[in-house]
């Protein structure tokens, strides 16, 4: 699920999560693995920031919207 707004991210995180993984993945109750993304990712992860950014989604395990354009320089 790709979702525009951390308000999104936080709701779903809620409802979804059991067992939380990186990257904004998660199992829920019933074993069922779900992404809860950031839809403007892709822009974020073109030309020189990408790698900055890609460090830190792999350093989170709910998706934090502002820590990425943080660490894009945006």
């Amino acid at each position: 699920m790709d979702c525009t707004e951390q308000a999104d991210i936080d709701r779903l995180w809620v409802a979804l999560t059991d067992k939380p993984h990186v990257c904004g993945w998660t199992k829920d109750k019933f074993g069922l693995s779900w992404q809860i993304g950031y839809a403007g990712l892709p822009d974020l992860l073109t030309g020189p920031k990408a790698a900055k950014v890609m460090a830190a989604i792999m350093g989170m395990t709910k998706i934090d919207i502002q820590a990425l354009k943080d660490a894009a320089g945006e």
